[in-house]
């Protein structure tokens, strides 16, 4: 190399050192260009989140990287989380007096408050006319508790049960209990000599029945179930000269009475019944009215009422409706539906005349007894659960002998010994004749559970609908309450066709009950106007108030 070429060459290189500072920091700038307007392309590709998060991120070399928000038209803007609630601060006291007093705020109030006391008069007006136009319920009337449910005489403590006593008869009462019956009749269970006055002792219970102590708790165990008891005090039971033996003896016998009735009283009794009342009220009516007065009057000791229930033979409904009056029983047991060799027309002519000339609290109806025998054998065992059905609709006390809820049958002797259910084997007869049993149970204690709860069956008016030579139908009813229809066919081969007709009838009633289930089935709808009874059927319907 020459010298001039190598002059040239250290003169090129003191320029360029010269120049070296700025055309290096054009050079920097150009590449800052370059890479912001690549990080420009880049940051429209992200997401608007992006440019932060860039921001945050540091370099390779360990520096933070430049702030790039607001860089190129991007600007970071902070969104609230939520938007800030408005609060309604009201008037202050200051401002609410000065409003108070301006004559538009004080005509507001007047205008409320009339309107209000507008409205105020107005809902008691609607509620005093919504009284006044509505139904009237009907006063109920007084009852007592034999008014309540059927009673259920058991006339012969051995034959009843299975110890043959009033312990027996004690383990019994909890199954007595389940037949919704509401008092128990016992005995006679005194010591009573046949025909003979002179050794009668009221207050001395026969060792055949037991003792004193047995008989208070067979009492105390009914009064824990609800059932209450009355002891049958008729003085000759066993005698054949009358309940009350001669005439001449009557007096006697009612003075020794009264000092019996305060004793069984005092041991809890709930009621006396008597045979041959007329008897006594007519020979010593001044006696009879002081043995009235133990058994009715209520006293600081015994302030429940107790029931005094007369016996009578009499058959005539007038005869007992006389005798009811003369009396002064509460229930008079009687006659008057032995009568079979008459037709039903008959039989409901004693029925309606009783209820028309007595207090229907004062009316019993029974089938059988001491002397007569049990239901089954009087009706025969195809009629049993018609005259449940019968008794237990009727406007009254329905009374029943021990036995008649099952059909039992007297068999040659007036006191049959009793059924009960057992676990034992039974061949096919035995059991056929079991189920018949338990189905006649059933039957009772579903009716008889009825009538506890209804009022039209409790109480309710006797409405005679039918009644011809074998069929007969009647409704019972009270006030607003559910109506209960009861239809019979003594007919024992022929179907009865019924056509009823009443103003409160309607068209169709609801079958509750029928002796006969497969021909008219529970809850099935009969027709009224052309009603179907087979032979030897019952049954009881239900229609409901209707204003």
């Amino acid at each position: 190399m020459n010298t001039e070429e190598t002059n040239v060459e250290m003169k090129d290189a003191e320029h360029k050192d010269e120049a070296g500072p700025a055309q290096v920091d054009a050079d920097a700038t150009e590449a800052d260009v370059s890479e912001a307007d690549l990080d420009q392309e880049e940051q429209e590709k992200q997401p608007m989140t992006g440019g932060d998060q860039a921001a945050d991120t540091p370099s390779a070399s360990g520096q933070e990287a430049p702030t790039t928000a607001e860089k190129n038209g991007l600007v970071k803007l902070k969104i609230p989380d939520e938007e800030e609630e408005v609060k309604f601060t009201g008037l202050n006291k200051e401002e609410l007096m000065r409003v108070a007093g301006t004559p538009g705020w004080v005509r507001t109030r007047w205008a409320l408050l009339v309107v209000f006391w507008l409205g105020w008069l107005g809902m008691l007006v609607g509620a005093v006319l919504i009284i006044l136009q509505a139904p009237r319920c009907k006063d109920l009337p007084n009852t007592n508790w034999w008014n309540d449910g059927p009673l259920y005489q058991i006339g012969n403590i051995q034959a009843f049960t299975d110890t043959h006593n009033l312990k027996g008869l004690e383990q019994k009462v909890n199954s007595l209990a389940q037949l919704k019956v509401k008092g128990l009749v016992v005995g006679p269970i005194h010591v009573a000599p046949p025909d003979e006055a002179v050794n009668l002792s009221f207050e001395e219970i026969s060792p055949e029945a037991g003792n004193l102590d047995q008989f208070k708790g067979f009492v105390q165990a009914a009064h824990k179930k609800g059932v209450f008891v009355v002891l049958d005090l008729t003085p000759n039971y066993l005698g054949s000269s009358g309940p009350w033996f001669s005439n001449s003896s009557v007096t006697i016998v009612a003075e020794r009475l009264k000092s019996a009735l305060v004793f069984w009283l005092d041991e809890g009794v709930d009621g006396i019944q008597l045979s041959g009342v007329e008897r006594v009220a007519t020979v010593v009516p001044s006696l009879w009215n002081d043995i009235r007065a133990i058994v009715q009057n209520r006293t600081d000791k015994h302030p429940n009422s107790r029931v005094l229930i007369g016996v009578t033979d009499r058959s005539s409904a007038e005869d007992v409706s006389t005798l009811l009056s003369s009396t002064g029983v509460d229930l008079l047991i009687s006659r008057v539906l032995h009568s079979r060799d008459t037709d039903v027309t008959e039989l409901a002519r004693s029925i309606q005349h009783l209820y028309s000339s007595q207090s229907q609290m004062n009316l019993a109806w029974n089938l059988g007894g001491r002397l007569e025998g049990h239901m089954a054998s009087l009706v025969g065992p195809a009629l049993v659960k018609l005259h449940q059905l019968l008794l237990l609709t009727l406007p009254g006390t329905p009374i029943f002998s021990y036995g008649d809820e099952i059909g039992l049958m007297d068999e040659g002797t007036k006191f049959p010994k009793m059924l009960w259910d057992s676990n034992e084997e039974l061949n096919g007869t035995l059991q056929e004749e079991r189920a018949e049993r338990l189905t006649c149970r059933r039957f009772f204690s579903t009716v008889s559970e009825l009538r506890g709860k209804e009022r039209s069956l409790l109480f309710g008016d006797f409405i005679l609908l039918f009644n011809s030579s074998s069929s007969l139908a009647y409704l019972r009813v009270w006030d607003q309450n559910e109506r209960y229809l009861a239809a019979f066919n003594w007919a024992a081969e022929e179907s009865a066709v019924l056509q009823l007709s009443h103003t409160v009838l309607p068209p169709t009633a609801v079958v509750v009950l029928s002796t006969n289930s497969s021909t008219m089935p529970a809850d099935s709808s009969v027709d009224l106007t052309n009603l179907r009874l087979g032979p030897g059927e019952a049954a009881l319907l239900k229609f409901p108030y209707t204003g």
